[in-house]
């Protein structure tokens, strides 16, 4: 038997009517899933260093869950209070003191040597020692063990008007940092190092290896050197250089590997939010028992351009 349709009107209803069918099955099988996303127990985040003559500092928090509100009352009750926390060098044992501060408004609180009691204390680190930090906090307590190794010295450090390359907002004044620098003949050397503008702060730009220079015991000349600062200018890609007249110094410091896997990831993992793309990152920690962050132990130098023209 044959159906003919009539016109080419009638096929249309004819197939509107059979795609709505096929689509109210669909629609009837639709089911509505509801996910309980688990916020889980805050780990603890600690952010701790030494640096060559300089006293310890360690800030505690905790983790929030990922859709928590962030407000300034978020941030500053994230702060770890009233936690244990002792420093060692395998002679000395000293007992850190909590501080808390109010910056414009904000308070933050922080782990230091104690002034009180300074005929104790670990004043400042050293050179080829070892230091380990313990957190006892909530029942559980947390180590991180770091070493400040000796630094590769910068032979020097200058600035050019010749740029490797240029933004089409780049000031005409910019100018770019370089170093002459020798690769140590050992491998396992790393770095990680900032740069300030006059007397701003110190801002980190990078961790490298001293093999990422070149083959091991050259002598390596005008390595660049990136500025960590971004000026305040509508695109920041004018602040990639300093320019003509800043005063701008370099802290070179020496890191163990630990601390170094941790600043390489974790400058990773921030250079890759929001790329589609790109895998997960689990950033590794020195401390034992879940907790983290990084206890870092800082080799350091300063070197400065005062006032290139």
């Amino acid at each position: 038997m044959t159906i003919k349709l009539v016109n080419s009107s009638a096929w249309k209803y004819t197939a509107l009517a059979v795609f709505l069918f096929s689509a109210s099955l669909f629609i009837s099988c639709e089911k509505e899933i509801k996910l309980n996303l688990s916020t889980g127990d805050p780990a603890l985040v600690v952010e701790g260093q030494i640096e060559t003559g300089l006293p310890p500092f360690v800030m505690i928090t905790k983790t929030f869950g990922f859709f928590s509100k962030v407000d300034l009352a978020t941030l500053e009750g994230s702060f770890v209070h009233d936690a244990l926390v002792t420093i060692t060098d395998g002679s000395i044992l000293d007992t850190l003191r909590e501080y808390t501060l109010d910056s414009s408004g904000v308070k933050f609180s922080f782990y230091s040597i104690d002034t009180a009691t300074l005929s104790n204390a670990i004043l400042q680190g050293e050179v080829d020692k070892n230091y380990t930090l313990s957190i006892s906090y909530g029942g559980k307590t947390y180590q991180a063990t770091t070493k400040i190794p000796n630094v590769i010295p910068v032979d020097s450090f200058y600035a050019d008007t010749v740029l490797p390359f240029r933004f089409p907002n780049t000031p005409t004044d910019a100018v770019a940092l370089y170093i002459n620098v020798k690769d140590p003949d050992t491998i396992g050397n790393y770095i990680r190092y900032y740069t300030k503008r006059n007397d701003e702060p110190y801002y980190p730009v990078d961790v490298v290896t001293a093999e990422d220079f070149g083959a091991n015991g050259t002598y390596l000349r005008k390595i660049g050197i990136g500025f960590g600062y971004p000026r305040s200018v509508p695109d920041s890609s004018a602040s990639v250089y300093p320019i003509k007249g800043d005063s701008i110094t370099l802290k070179w410091c020496a890191i163990d590997k630990q601390v170094y896997d941790f600043w390489r990831t974790y400058s990773f993992a921030i250079n890759v939010v929001g790329n589609p793309f790109a895998s997960p990152t689990n950033i590794p920690s020195n401390f034992s028992n879940g907790a983290l962050g990084v206890w870092a132990g800082y080799g350091s130098s300063t070197i400065a351009i005062q006032e290139y023209r």
